[in-house]
């Protein structure tokens, strides 16, 4: 798949500058908007950049920031510590991440994104990898999601309604902080 000049020009206005070694469009919002860019390896300029999935819609990365200053991270990685089963999950995840990457060019590199495989450090790049990969690919990325659609109310315009609910998760959503955050749904 190819990206159109007509997707480059959507995805600069979300950006507010022209983005730099798109491949593909990986994920589009319900809506119709580019949500997740596929970016290669190495900007054209030369420079790595093994973020292979980049957020890009306003309304995701503004929601993946309000989860970041509601301290979701942090309580992610502590269950990467204590839950053998998700940190497998996230291990074979950040493999996967790599090999799909090293595919287009390899950097030489052990980086994926995010923190990947210790530890959870943006919630961008987590909810970019989950959204562009689907909800069965990595279970904490499928978590974000799940909590940027029902505390930001994306369901439906910028995540699909049928992606999982944070009740289907187990997951209260009441239990973080948002008061810092922003605005929300909840």
């Amino acid at each position: 798949m190819t990206v159109s000049p007509e997707d480059l020009m959507v995805v600069a206005q979300q950006l507010g500058r022209q983005p730099r070694g798109v491949l593909d469009i990986s994920y589009r919002c319900p809506d119709g908007a580019p949500g997740v860019v596929k970016t290669a390896p190495r900007l054209p300029d030369g420079t790595p950049f093994p973020t292979l999935y980049y957020l890009t819609d306003p309304r995701l990365t503004a929601e993946a920031s309000r989860l970041e200053v509601a301290h979701v991270m942090p309580w992610m990685t502590k269950r990467l510590e204590q839950e053998p089963e998700l940190a497998e999950d996230y291990r074979r995840a950040h493999e996967f991440y790599l090999t799909k990457r090293n595919a287009i060019e390899d950097l030489g590199t052990n980086f994926s994104g995010g923190g990947m495989p210790d530890r959870v450090k943006c919630l961008h790049v987590l909810i970019a990898y989950a959204l562009a990969e689907g909800p069965e690919r990595v279970r904490l990325g499928t978590e974000a999601v799940a909590l940027a659609a029902d505390h930001g109310g994306l369901r439906g315009t910028a995540i699909p309604e049928t992606w999982p609910r944070c009740a289907d998760l187990e997951i209260d959503p009441y239990m973080f902080d948002y008061s810092d955050a922003g605005q929300g749904v909840l």
